[in-house]
């Protein structure tokens, strides 16, 4: 049983590394191309330290493991709120823009509501899925365009990612790209494959398994660039990693893997959720009183992800 832990660890920096090559293939890349620093690290990079989650639950849903497919989803919107933002406020109080409490934060909000309420027939089918995949389009669309509307105005906002630049040839940002795509599938199947093996020895539930191992192994790579930006006092990059990693967990990872396999949802407790809905519902006035996050408010966070996994663990008993 030890060995398959082990693999498990291993596959967090495997899939650390697979989105660290995707992000800075996609961002040389996509400068040469002629796209700015600013929406480069508003898509490009944002989406790249998201692609763990994406390619671990297209792998489960055409394995036929919806369960964990669903759970990575909503076990990481929970872990990126609750500890990745929770700990980067406790590091350094995080500042909030006008546009987040705008238009971010808003559009997240109404996402988590509303997502839910395709799984009242027990699964999210393709038609479900592929509105959701529409959204993540017009979302990535707006995004952009409100970017640029900004640049045109001058207006200084902090791209999403660290030391974003050109690298070498266009031939070596594509060999990146390939190369961080396959380490990222080598990851995903490390982690999914042993963590099914994990689970079924010790009696734990699939569901269980990807709401909490596979959800914060996948987010691995949020949580190194929030809490380095909290580190270096970049508020922008730590706030928005993780509002706009929950808004792509929801409509393109949820949205692609039901398309490609209608997911089914009867093993998602209400409990599980309930804790997503309500932490991002108490996240907007958090983040518009006095238009930061607090250290007190971040302890508030990381304790009710401590508190969720012990209402949750002694099912599986």
């Amino acid at each position: 049983m030890l060995f398959p832990i082990l693999l498990i660890l291993a596959s967090f920096v495997v899939l650390f590394i697979g989105a660290e090559l995707l992000v800075r293939g996609g961002a040389s890349m996509a400068l040469k191309l002629g796209l700015s620093p600013l929406v480069v690290g508003l898509t490009v990079v944002a989406y790249g330290t998201s692609m763990p989650e994406l390619i671990v639950s297209l792998k489960a849903a055409m394995l036929g493991q919806p369960d964990i497919a669903i759970g990575n989803v909503v076990g990481s919107n929970i872990f990126n709120i609750a500890i990745i933002l929770g700990l980067a406020a406790v590091v350094f109080p995080i500042s909030t823009h006008l546009q987040v409490l705008k238009w971010d934060a808003p559009v997240l909000l109404g996402v988590t509501l509303l997502a839910p309420l395709t799984f009242l027939d027990g699964q999210v089918s393709r038609v479900e899925g592929s509105v959701f995949l529409v959204g993540a389009i017009f979302c990535t669309w707006w995004t952009i365009r409100m970017a640029r509307r900004d640049e045109a105005a001058h207006v200084e906002m902090a791209a999403d990612a660290p030391e974003i630049r050109k690298r070498g040839s266009l031939l070596m940002d594509i060999g990146l790209i390939v190369a961080g795509l396959g380490v990222l599938v080598l990851g995903s199947r490390l982690l999914v494959d042993n963590a099914v093996v994990v689970a079924k020895s010790f009696g734990v539930s699939e569901a269980v398994i990807g709401l909490t191992i596979i959800a914060a192994g996948t987010s691995m790579p949020e949580l190194a660039t929030s809490v380095v930006a909290a580190f270096r006092k970049q508020s922008d990059i730590a706030l928005g990693n993780v509002l706009g990693s929950n808004l792509f967990n929801i409509l393109f990872v949820l949205g692609a893997s039901s398309t490609i396999h209608p997911i089914r949802t009867s093993a998602m407790n209400p409990l599980d959720l309930g804790i997503m809905i309500g932490l991002t519902v108490i996240l907007v006035p958090m983040l518009a009183t006095g238009r930061r996050l607090n250290r007190w408010e971040g302890l508030i966070l990381v304790a009710t992800y401590g508190g969720y996994l012990y209402l949750m663990w002694p099912k599986t008993a």
